[in-house]
Order: structure tokens, then C-alpha cells, then sequence
């Protein structure tokens, strides 16, 4: 696949390893809602270590020193509705106090283009590092609308954490948007001809939901 300097693909044993377990088709539904927490708060601590901080004192038991602590209200959260909801509660164990926003988008019967339907941000989110949540980078069609709409309601720094792309998903994204940081657990071989990332773990939502 193409180099593309903003995107990063986390190839970490512990990541691989719950990613085996997550396409498994004997994997039942709330493993694999456990598995999707687990696999983005692995994500989190690598595509968060830019996040903005500052210095602090704390006062230890035997003396006061200095720390770095985040930057309160500095990170909003964005599931793309509805598979994004399940990576929520892993970003959540390492930043409870991250705001969370939503995106629900749809795809035209007759242009085939994503449309948005609902999308609701925290306040200040020209300030804050917006941290865009879609599990199945497939195409990049949906990522990238996600992006750019929260990017015409004023955000200026943005990520997006997927746990299995397609390499079309990924080149679409980067090349769509060079300014945003792309955070993939692994890239899979193609999609197929109905979309559906090879080999993949199926439609994530129903998975994650039961509804399959």
C-alpha cells in the first residue's frame, strides 16, 4: 500500500492477539463488545500521546512535586454511529472525563455518497483534539464525511481510530485529509464486491449488538 505520512498502523502483540480473537465467527456478542473496549484503549495510549498537558503539583506523602496531568475539556470523543459506540468506553477508561459527541451517517440509494442525519458536539470544539471513532475503515467514504463535517463545525485537530481498515479505506482518508492523524490496530488484504473488508470480522454493529 501506499506511504502515507499520517497514518500509523499499531502492529502490537497484545493488539494482534485480541484482534485473532475479535474475527472469529464463534466469538460471541458480548466478547466481542469486551474485545472492541479492550483493542481501543490499547489504541488510546499510543494515538493520545500528543494530547495537550500541563504541569502540576501534587502533594505525595512524604513531599510536593511536579507532574503533568491532560489538559481538562482538551478531548471530545465522536463515534460514528452506530459501531463507534462500541470504542467509546475504551477511550473512556484512560480519559473518564473526555466529552463525547455523535455522528450518524447514511448512505444515498442513488448517488451511493454518505449523508449526514445527526451530528452533535460538545462546546469548544474548535479547541479541543476531536478523536473520531469508526471500528471498519472500509471504503473511507464514511470516515471521510465524519471528518469533514465535524471539520465545517469548526474543529481543527482531529484523529481517527479504526481497528480493521481496507487499504481504499485508508488511502481515501489520508489523501482526503493529510492534516488528520489515522490510527489503524491492522490493515487487512481488500474489500469485496459488496464493500465488506477481507477477511475481516462481518458487519461490526450487528456483531456488536446481536442483531445479526
Amino acid at each position: 500500500m501506499e506511504k502515507f505520512q499520517n497514518v500509523t498502523i499499531l502492529d502490537h502483540p497484545l493488539i494482534r492477539h485480541k484482534v485473532a480473537i475479535l474475527r472469529s465467527e464463534t466469538t460471541s456478542t458480548k466478547e466481542f463488545r469486551e474485545l472492541v473496549e479492550e483493542i481501543t484503549m490499547l489504541m488510546a495510549y499510543e494515538s493520545f500521546k500528543d494530547i495537550p498537558t500541563k504541569e502540576i503539583l501534587v502533594k505525595t506523602p512524604l513531599e510536593i512535586c511536579t507532574e503533568r496531568a491532560v489538559v481538562e475539556n482538551s478531548v471530545a470523543i465522536i463515534p460514528v454511529l452506530r459501531a463507534g459506540l462500541g470504542m467509546v468506553g475504551g477511550v473512556h477508561k484512560l480519559f473518564p472525563t473526555a466529552k463525547v459527541g455523535h455522528i450518524g451517517l447514511y448512505r444515498d440509494e442513488e448517488t451511493l455518497e454518505p449523508k449526514e442525519y445527526y451530528l452533535k458536539l460538545p462546546d469548544g470544539i474548535d479547541k479541543m483534539t476531536a478523536v473520531v471513532l469508526d471500528p471498519m475503515l472500509a471504503t473511507g467514504g464514511s470516515a471521510s464525511a465524519a471528518i469533514a463535517a465535524i471539520k465545517a463545525r469548526g474543529a481543527k485537530s482531529i484523529k481517527l481510530m479504526s481497528i480493521i481498515a481496507a487499504p481504499q479505506g485508508v488511502k481515501t482518508v489520508a489523501a482526503a485529509h493529510p492534516d488528520v492523524q489515522i490510527y489503524v490496530a491492522t490493515l487487512d488484504r481488500t474489500l469485496n464486491d459488496k464493500g465488506y473488508i477481507l477477511p475481516g470480522l462481518g458487519d461490526a454493529g450487528d456483531r456488536m449488538f446481536g442483531t445479526k
